[in-house]
């Protein structure tokens, strides 16, 4: 029994819970199926190295703050016959990562560009990829919090950390030029060194009225483009979904009324 203790007490110390809690199990069981001292072992590591994976990726789904029940398997693709769903599940992967590349999504209001943006970050953790899901609006305010606090460059060392950084709806805030200034400073600071992937209601030639002037425009585009897959959503799902219904709408008053006076 103190022999027990003694290997269970090493067994934490060396963060090796899985053998603590299963050790004793498989070894009865490699017993009776008369397993030899390396397959026991190599079960018991296969186990651990199972666990601290799922462990780790649950880690990295909770710190992306990504928004919750958005997946790849629920993502209308018929729905956008313009994006390739080839071409997305290659971005899955997250090779682009290694080559510190970007994405760029447009599309109009309700197209589902939030959705696929999530579902890919979800996809890269799930690849044991570091991800970061954050509105313009959010992402803005906490630069600027930096700066007054004379921690920017803290922070975006901070941000460094991910792998992916995911900036949803840029173009839905009226920022002012030190909210485009903080917000261009850390564009430029990944360029090149880690990935954005970027969400946007306007097309490039309206990136002035996010930017104020052409010239810090053209800057930010030049970076964000230079090595960068662009995705294009064209149609609306709510719009789609709000047709929809008032169609249903009109069929039951119609079906109403000739029963009526049928």
């Amino acid at each position: 029994m103190k022999d027990k203790s003694k290997l269970e007490s090493m067994l934490r110390g060396l963060y090796l819970s899985s053998f603590v809690r299963n050790y004793e199990d498989f070894a009865t069981n490699a017993e009776r199926a008369k397993l030899g001292h390396i397959q026991y072992l190599n079960e018991l590591v296969r186990v651990e190295a199972q666990e601290r994976d799922a462990r780790r990726v649950e880690g990295l789904l909770k710190k992306a703050k990504l928004i919750p029940g958005k997946s790849l398997s629920n993502f209308q693709f018929a729905r956008q016959p313009s994006l390739s769903p080839g071409r997305v599940r290659e971005l899955a992967e997250g090779d682009f990562l290694d080559r510190s590349e970007n994405i760029l999504l447009f599309g109009v209001p309700g197209a589902g560009k939030s959705h696929l943006a999530s579902a890919l970050g979800r996809e890269w953790c799930l690849r044991g990829r570091r991800t970061l899901f954050i509105t313009a609006a959010k992402l803005v305010e906490q630069l600027l919090k930096a700066k007054r606090d004379l921690g920017l460059q803290s922070y975006i060392k901070e941000l460094d950390r991910f792998e992916a950084v995911v900036v949803d709806d840029i173009s839905y805030v009226p920022f002012s030029r030190d909210e485009t200034d903080v917000l261009f400073i850390l564009l430029a600071e990944r360029y090149e060194n880690r990935s954005v992937i970027i969400t946007s209601n306007l097309v490039f030639s309206e990136w002035q009225s996010v930017f104020k002037d052409p010239m810090t425009t053209r800057a930010a585009i030049d970076r964000l483009i230079h090595h960068a897959t662009i995705l294009e959503l064209k149609e609306s799902y709510r719009a789609a979904e709000a047709k929809r219904r008032k169609e249903h709408e009109k069929d039951k008053k119609e079906n109403k009324t000739n029963a009526a006076t049928g």
